[in-house]
């Protein structure tokens, strides 16, 4: 199943205890077409979450955009990307 990379800009820093109701939303709403397998969290300088950089698999950008607004409505979205991965380890 494709990768995608869904951008989240956090309207107001959140700690990881305010954001998981929204995690555990998503995490109950896996479909078929779209599953979250995990995050990358930018922090700012209180430790709190300000933006968030979630790993998808899914059918199409469309499948995790829908997955995203039914079980999350309130969380923002800057956008859906294909994704790739590369480890440094390939250029030794």
């Amino acid at each position: 199943m494709p990768k995608f990379m869904a951008v989240h800009t956090l309207k107001k820093p959140l700690t990881r205890d305010e954001l998981g109701p929204t995690g555990k939303a998503v995490k109950a709403y896996h479909t078929p077409d779209a599953y979250w397998v995990k995050s990358w969290l930018q922090l700012n300088e209180e430790g709190k979450i300000t933006k968030a950089y979630c790993e998808w698999d899914g059918k199409n950008a469309a499948s995790v955009a829908k997955a995203l607004k039914t079980s999350a409505p309130d969380l923002p979205v800057d956008g859906v990307y294909p994704m790739g991965e590369v480890h440094a380890e390939s250029y030794r």
